[in-house]
């Protein structure tokens, strides 16, 4: 026989995976551009050999700008001004 107690942490439980699966669905879009961005930035170090500073801020730009932020982040590098390693 369930109890009172046993219904309420089930309820609990279930909003707190719902809650869950809606902050990782809004936060989809940056994880992508954050991985593509990351991957520009590999292999311009891979095949060009210029190394950027995967720092916190460097990582926020390129999750909101995504490709294009991780030219920003190239460019800003290149220049001397910021994720110089």
């Amino acid at each position: 026989m369930t109890t009172g107690l046993e219904i309420l942490l089930l309820v609990i439980i279930l909003g707190a995976v719902v809650v869950a699966a809606r902050i990782i669905q809004a936060a989809r879009p940056f994880i992508l551009n954050a991985i593509g961005g990351l991957l520009v930035i590999l292999l311009v170090d891979v095949l060009f050999g210029f190394s950027v500073a995967v720092t916190p801020v460097a990582l926020l730009i390129v999750a909101l700008g995504g490709v294009p932020g991780a030219a920003l982040v190239l460019v800003l590098a290149g220049l001397g001004v910021g994720f110089v390693p």
